[in-house]
């Protein structure tokens, strides 16, 4: 269903990007932010899926930066390669390949940013500083560091948060904080843990999934039109 793109940031870095078009008319766009593997098999899964919903669907490749054509797959060694390659970034350079990202997707109108892992992060990021008219950030485990980072930060966009309550590596603590420091942003909580929208990975929960997915896709059908 999809191609490789070419996206070009606001400082002349070019970027690949998987696009995925809609049967028929675009209703909006939406921007897929990757995981720290890459822009894989299931990111452009994910991708095909909300060009399926009518979305002209976008997922950049955030670490062609650093190299070119990453997919990695769910094992500890790739694990560990992608959070190297992940948080060797300084956080507002992906955040300016995701402007690209949102420029080329608004040529079907609206935007809206979704994300998972790392690229849940970032769409909270976006949502505080990019064009975009809706976010929905899966198990952004980076969050309270940006804000201990950049004091005040706050989403311009309406946003909604995805987290599992037995992620491991994100403390209910974290969530807490990020539920008091915005308390008019929903934050949905899931029996399952990091990862439980990934039907690749062994964290997979499908009713998790299928709750989240259906969040989102009301959500943005509230927020972009079409």
């Amino acid at each position: 269903m999809g191609q490789m793109i070419e996206l070009t940031a606001s400082d002349g870095h070019t970027l690949g990007a998987y696009r995925a078009d809609p049967a028929g008319a675009p209703r909006a766009g939406v921007v897929v932010i990757q995981e720290i593997f890459g822009v894989n098999a299931h990111m452009r899964e994910v991708t095909d899926d909300y060009a399926a919903q009518g979305y002209l669907a976008i997922a950049p490749a955030l670490f062609d930066r650093s190299r070119p054509g990453v997919e990695l797959g769910y094992d500890e060694s790739s694990i560990a390669e992608g959070r190297d390659l992940a948080f060797a970034m300084d956080p507002d350079v992906p955040v300016r390949d995701l402007e690209a990202a949102v420029a080329a997707a608004a040529s079907a109108g609206k935007v809206g940013v979704v994300g998972y892992c790392w690229g849940g992060s970032l769409t909270f990021m976006a949502a505080c500083k990019l064009d975009v008219a809706a976010a929905s950030s899966y198990y952004g485990g980076q969050i309270v560091a940006a804000l201990e980072r950049e004091p005040g930060l706050a989403p311009a966009a309406p946003l909604i948060m995805h987290f599992g309550e037995h992620d491991a590596g994100i403390p209910l603590d974290d969530v807490d904080r990020i539920s008091k420091t915005f308390p008019d942003v929903p934050v949905y909580m899931y029996d399952a843990g990091h990862g439980f929208n990934c039907d690749h990975r062994g964290s997979y929960d499908e009713d998790s999934c299928r709750t989240a997915r259906q969040r989102t896709l009301d959500f943005f059908a509230s927020h972009l039109g079409g």
